[in-house]
């Protein structure tokens, strides 16, 4: 009884930040002609990226328009400084609780001065819908948008740590799902005629397929199997519970994301860069179908590779099993072992990078076969953020409803 109740108050926690995140959203900034504003930037594909995030607050300019997304660049920005500063290196691995949360102090600070910046950037961005644009309306501004973010922070960390599952991730699986409403009432109203219907049961199915095909493929693992010094004397008697579990989708969303980010900059940077050869560039992209999927297909390989060298490094996992006293079955301990779980981990990396990339062609190609771009509405990195984060909340829940039980048991 006494688990019951302290899930229930897990999970009403987590519902009420939720809920009173949302509702910020939609508390605008006074002295904006938010009509006007909301109209010019409907087909902006910058901002269209970044609503999923924040639930529409780039459309809306409420307080809480910036939302989860300064502290998410500061907390990408400390785990690329982590492999490259060695003192923040030391602080992650080395020294325990003390180090975390030194390292989630400065990661807080960075996400106060990313705020400020994406503030002051705003600021200047509306300012040709604001009834009266002065120094008074900017301070006004950044303070509101700043503040604003530092709340949705502390948000994420209460739910992180007095609610279920990750603050953060949450926050922005409830932005994507609030938008699902909008997307599916605005393509099922033009389903008039009876080719349309049949489109439409089309793409339900593609949908679930495909929504099937990636949590599979999210929860898709190489077990590289190892062996303890206890075990030697008895091969014959292998733990197969004795593994390291390695992802194929080792970055998860992440690289989707960041190159789906960076492939909607050269419409951008057409509307806001007079130079002509900068202009060219982006235009052979932007014409040329082949080299802008080719481009896209790049930019996912490299992200791939990029976040899983931040996420798992062959020679901490080579050392931590040595210390151990553990091996991989014919491979020696130390160099030899990096190698071999770098090769592994590569291979893995690439494969995933591909998913990523037919997964992310596919709203195009069903677009092109049914004309309905209600995939594209929806964004393909939506969904994958969407399975990772509803797998994530009911393993961590599954955990927690397990370790109560055990605890009763004990008592």
């Amino acid at each position: 009884m006494k688990s019951a109740l302290q899930l229930k108050q897990k999970l009403f926690i987590t519902i009420f930040i939720l809920v009173v995140a949302r509702c910020g959203i939609f508390i605008p900034i006074p002295g904006i002609d938010h009509n006007s504003f909301y109209n010019s930037i409907g087909q902006n594909e910058v901002i269209n990226f970044l609503n999923i995030f924040s639930g529409g607050g780039f459309s809306t300019i409420g307080i809480f328009a910036l939302g989860i997304v300064p502290y998410i660049n500061s907390s990408i920005i400390i785990q690329i400084l982590s492999s490259i500063i060695p003192e923040l290196e030391n602080l992650q691995k080395n020294e325990g609780e003390l180090g975390r949360q030194k390292i989630t102090q400065i990661t807080r600070l960075l996400t106060l001065l990313w705020a400020i910046l994406q503030s002051i950037a705003i600021a200047f961005w509306i300012k040709p819908y604001v009834f009266n644009w002065n120094y008074y309306f900017i301070t006004d501004c950044i303070i509101t948008l700043t503040t604003g973010s530092i709340i949705i922070m502390w948000f994420s960390e209460i739910i992180t740590e007095y609610g279920i599952g990750n603050g953060a991730s949450l926050l922005i699986f409830q932005n994507i799902v609030s938008g699902i409403p909008k997307v599916l009432i605005k393509y099922t109203s033009n389903l008039y005629n009876k080719e349309a219907i049949q489109n439409f049961g089309l793409i339900l199915i593609l949908f679930i397929l495909m929504l099937t095909i990636t949590i599979l493929v999210q929860e898709c693992k190489r077990k590289i199997a190892i062996l303890s010094v206890r075990q030697l004397g008895k091969i014959q008697e292998f733990n197969p519970q004795s593994y390291i579990p390695l992802k194929l989708n080792q970055g998860g969303v992440m690289p989707l994301v960041f190159a789906s980010a960076t492939i909607t900059l050269p419409p951008y940077i057409l509307q806001i860069i007079p130079n002509q050869i900068i202009r060219n560039v982006c235009s052979i992209f932007i014409a040329n179908q082949l080299l802008y999927t080719l481009l896209y297909f790049i930019l996912i390989i490299v992200f791939s590779y990029f976040y899983s060298s931040l996420i798992l490094n062959p020679k901490d996992i080579s050392n931590n099993l040595k210390k151990m006293g553990a091996s991989i079955p014919n491979i020696r301990p130390g160099i030899e072992t990096s190698l071999h779980l770098e090769k592994i981990l590569s291979k893995l990396t690439f494969l995933g990078a591909v998913f990523l990339f037919i997964i992310g062609l596919v709203p195009s190609i069903i677009s092109n076969i049914t004309h309905i771009n209600i995939f594209q509405g929806l964004g393909i990195t939506s969904l994958l953020i969407l399975v990772s984060v509803a797998i994530d909340t009911a393993k961590q829940v599954q955990t927690y409803i397990i370790s109560q039980q055990y605890d009763n048991m004990i008592e």
